[in-house]
């Protein structure tokens, strides 16, 4: 028999390469079947061109560009299922915590990259070659990055150098490719949020998007444009009114109602979506949402259908006391405290500095 090489030996003591291994491959194919019969044209054009890439091994960077409800999770959730059905590695993360919610073994990026914190332009991810995280890099076929937009260009530049140092041994071209040769696939929508910078202008803030950095002419841009999430389980009518709605709402997303505009413009609502002959008009909105709320408000299911979404704090705090006060029974107020009472460890200084606030 011939003897194991340093690199299966090192594979095999790797508790990461391990945690994304440990999954049944007959159940992720069972699922990746499933998924691929309910694939919209889009939605499979875009995983076969995907998929090309890591079967061809040479490399990519692809930006998957789709407003809500298009169905990007759902292709995401294929595109694990077709790599983890052949054993092999696909890293999934997101930009924020309650993205990484949405997929399984999700991770933020910062966390799964070692991405610092405090980034500039020359920055790196904290890993070095030879490390086990360096080592499940090398065995990854595709990284999924989803709501790649809320973040600053610098991190995807950290990861872009980082990828192509660990890399450079394997492959003696991964210097020239993007990410060390790597398949990476961005998504989002640029309508959401931008990256967050501290007293920065408008300039500032689009300036440190990934559509300016030097990666972004890199990206083959891929796009879905069918909404899934507003159409499910409705007649052909409501389809035609919510297809009209949610084209009012992106044309307001893209500046094109209003007129020409600097970022502020008067936008006049349709007359059919406004509440009109209403002395009281939070109350006829309760009506509409939540009808029989009496009767209904001890399902939980009945309020996870429904949702009202207000533009201002106090719009938010009227409808809230309006609803509690049609509710029977006693009213409570429960507080919350911010710091640990000193006399229950007066004794103890450190506990109090080394416990959170949530303790």
């Amino acid at each position: 028999m011939p003897y194991p090489n340093d690199e299966s030996i090192s594979s095999s003591n790797n508790r990461l390469i391990n945690e994304e291994l440990s999954y049944y491959q007959n159940t992720t194919e069972d699922e990746l079947n499933n998924m691929l019969v309910l694939l919209t044209d889009e939605q499979r054009n875009v995983f076969y061109q995907i998929m090309e890439s890591v079967r061809t091994n040479k490399g990519g960077v692809f930006f998957l560009y789709g407003y809500g409800g298009t169905g990007k999770t759902f292709l995401w959730k294929t595109l694990l299922a077709a790599i983890r059905s052949k054993s092999e590695i696909v890293l999934n993360v997101a930009s924020s915590g309650i993205a990484s919610l949405l997929l399984s073994r999700d991770r933020t990026a910062h966390s799964r990259f070692s991405i610092p914190l405090n980034l500039n332009e020359d920055s790196l991810c904290r890993m070095k070659p030879g490390s086990k995280l360096a080592y499940l890099f090398k065995k990854t076929q595709l990284i999924i990055w989803d709501e790649a937009p809320m973040i600053h260009k610098h991190a995807f530049e950290a990861l872009d150098r980082t990828l192509k140092d660990i890399l450079m041994p394997d492959c003696s071209n991964s210097e020239a490719l993007p990410f060390g040769g790597k398949v990476i696939v961005f998504g989002g929508d640029f309508r959401q949020i931008l990256p967050v910078v501290p007293n920065g202008s408008r300039q500032d803030i689009v300036n440190a998007s990934l559509s300016s950095s030097y990666i972004w002419n890199k990206c083959k841009l891929l796009t879905l444009t069918k909404n899934m999430r507003l159409t499910v389980g409705m007649n052909h009518g409501d389809i035609d009114k919510t297809k009209e709605f949610a084209k009012w709402l992106l044309d307001i997303g893209e500046g094109k109602l209003g007129g020409r505009n600097d970022g502020e413009a008067v936008i006049d609502t349709p007359q059919k979506l406004l509440i009109t002959g209403s002395t009281n008009p939070i109350g006829s909105l309760i009506n509409f949402v939540y009808p029989s709320i009496l009767e209904s408000f001890n399902d939980p299911s009945y309020f996870q259908e429904r949702a009202i979404l207000a533009p201002k704090n106090d719009v938010v705090h009227e409808i809230n006391d309006t609803l509690l006060a049609m509710f029977p029974g006693d009213h409570k107020e429960y507080l919350s405290s911010d710091s640990i009472c000193q006399s229950e460890n007066v004794t103890d200084h450190i506990r109090h500095n080394v416990y959170p606030p949530m303790f």
